[in-house]
């Protein structure tokens, strides 16, 4: 009889034991896991259980995802400390830097989106230097190439792709560009930009006291862009 009851009970210790045993054991497996501390603008610091590798990408410009209720702030990739020694390059690094995080729309010249060559017009436009607005190929025709040692000299345009992209140096390290995938944003030279090197091109500097005197005597006409433009890399 006694064989009876104390059977049941038994299996209910040991089914136990096996229950406690499991939970220990993922318990463990969790805490030998790799963490990280990730800090967020709008909910401080939160730790996470990093799964797997991070896949090294480069950010382009300010994203943000929404996860349910919590949004989450991915970092700018920007260039690096630039010195620029005139007075024309910092207002055209002003320019362009204002432009950072718009997005790429074909045909576009600004304020909010802007495709490579909208993107190099628009920068030149806003520090008084007036061309013709055009494709990167028109670019390409319309200006003459530097010498070498200016090749990499900020405020160069460099050319991708046979003609199709175009963006303006900043120095031998990268470049800003608009983007298909990314919009207004910072690249480095790196292997994938330099094997698609067409070539370099640089915009007179025309004085912009009399760029701005022209601008007083000219009737002021709407701008007219161009209708076509190369398809964009990346």
């Amino acid at each position: 009889m006694r064989i009876h009851i104390l059977f049941p009970r038994l299996l209910v210790v040991i089914a136990g034991l096996i229950f406690a045993a499991n939970v220990i054991a993922q318990s463990s497996e969790a805490d030998s896991r790799p963490t990280t501390s990730t800090v967020y603008s709008n909910s401080g610091s939160r730790l996470e259980t990093e799964v797997s590798a991070r896949p090294i990408i480069e950010e382009r410009r300010p994203r943000t995802v929404g996860t349910g209720a919590i949004t989450v702030s991915r970092p700018e990739l920007v260039a690096p400390a630039i010195s620029v020694s005139n007075a024309f390059d910092k207002s055209l690094l002003t320019a362009i830097q204002s432009h950072l995080g718009a997005d790429y729309h074909f045909n576009r010249t600004g304020p909010d989106s802007f495709d490579c060559s909208g993107l190099v017009w628009r920068a030149f436009q806003d520090v008084g230097i007036d061309f013709q607005r055009g494709p990167a190929r028109g670019y390409w025709a319309t200006f003459e190439a530097p010498p070498k040692e200016e090749q990499f000299k900020f405020g160069t345009l460099v050319f991708f792709s046979n003609l199709a992209h175009v963006g303006i140096v900043v120095d031998e390290k990268g470049f800003y560009h608009s983007a298909r995938h990314g919009g207004v944003m910072y690249s480095p030279f790196n292997e994938y930009w330099l094997s698609r090197i067409d070539g370099f091109r640089r915009v007179p500097n025309q004085s912009l006291q009399s760029t701005a005197a022209k601008a007083k005597t000219a009737p002021s006409k709407p701008v007219t862009t161009a209708v076509l433009e190369q398809n964009n890399q990346r």
